[in-house]
């Protein structure tokens, strides 16, 4: 049987550790082994990764624990990635549960496609409803975002993904100044050097409610400053495979409505004022503004609209990454 190495990386998260890594060891495959990192916490991480590790020490599975510097999940990932010694090299999160049959799912889907030369295969990450409008949101754009997918794929998603361990270090593995989308980038140079990313609906990973407003919005936010830097260096459409095929990426597409909101109230926000300025004679600058205005907060929702804003502002700070070289560029 093959090794499958699974990684996991975390910083202060030390209320995930122990369902995350009961999980882990709770996999039906076998051989696995798991590789924590533990970055930079200042919590009680470590520790709990240490003490779950130390109380399975007669347990078939061995489990290593890494600890560094604060340096980031492209870094982390790196570092795991280094430490593993499996043919095949899972990745996720700490605040998700996968299935018991995420690897095995994974492994099978893997069987069936020996023809090709699949480099990742990644599976489905089903995030909690949760109790508030936001974790509700992201739940069902997520699913949305799901029911779309073909067989081959652009990203191996972070949370329920593996990769081949020799595929990943011929492209030079997680690069540690990458901020953010590390996945993506490493299965958009996984399909540029000749390699298949496929899906497998079955093999399930539960994602944590992301309950907070501010917590959902950063994350928003991150998601489009790094997409700045995922178009401009492999561009709008996606890449090319050594056919010649365009393999188009999927980053922020759960997105691509909500994004054109900020944009619309700014309009109808300006047109209100020209209708003050320039009243009486072109007074409709202002009744059309105002109407578009009520007609967007008819139809969305201010949760929809900070998305937006969030979305707006990721760019900008991306756009100043790359003028500036930071993070990656």
């Amino acid at each position: 049987m093959t090794l499958v190495s699974i990684t996991v990386c975390a910083r202060n998260a030390e209320n995930w550790v122990e369902q995350c890594f009961s999980s882990l060891v709770s996999q039906d495959y076998r051989p696995i082994e798991i590789i924590a990192v533990d970055d930079g916490s200042s919590d009680g991480t470590l520790e709990k990764m240490l003490n779950f590790r130390d109380s399975k020490l007669d347990h078939e599975i061995e489990i290593s624990v890494i600890s560094s510097e604060p340096l980031g999940l492209s870094a982390g990932r790196q570092l795991a990635l280094e430490s593993a010694n499996g043919e095949w090299v899972a990745i996720t999160d700490i605040d998700c549960r996968p299935h018991s049959n995420w690897i095995s799912a994974m492994i099978s889907a893997y069987d069936e496609y020996t023809s090709e030369n699949v480099v990742a295969i990644t599976g489905r990450t089903i995030f909690s409803e949760g109790n508030t409008r936001v974790s509700k949101i992201r739940s069902r754009t997520i699913q949305r975002k799901y029911e779309r997918r073909t067989r081959l794929v652009t990203l191996a998603n972070g949370p329920c993904s593996m990769f081949r361990r020799e595929a990943l270090i011929a492209i030079g593995g997680f690069n540690p100044c990458w901020y953010h989308a590390e996945d993506m980038e490493v299965s958009l140079l996984l399909i540029q050097s000749g390699g298949s990313i496929i899906y497998e609906s079955t093999a399930l990973v539960q994602h944590v409610a992301e309950e907070g407003l501010l917590l959902f919005l950063r994350k928003r936010c991150r998601d489009a400053r790094a997409h700045f830097r995922i178009v401009r260096r492999f561009g709008f459409q996606g890449v090319k495979n050594p056919s010649g095929s365009i393999m188009k990426h999927d980053f922020v597409s759960d997105a691509e409505k909500v994004v054109f909101l900020l944009p619309i109230l700014l309009i109808g926000f300006s047109m209100c004022g020209l209708g003050l300025v320039l009243t009486p004679k072109p007074y409709w600058w202002g009744i059309t503004g105002t109407t578009l205005i009520f007609v967007l907060f008819s139809l969305t929702k201010w949760t929809q609209i900070l998305w937006s804003a969030s979305l707006w502002y990721g760019g900008i700070l991306g756009l100043s990454d790359a003028i500036f070289r930071r993070r990656g560029h």
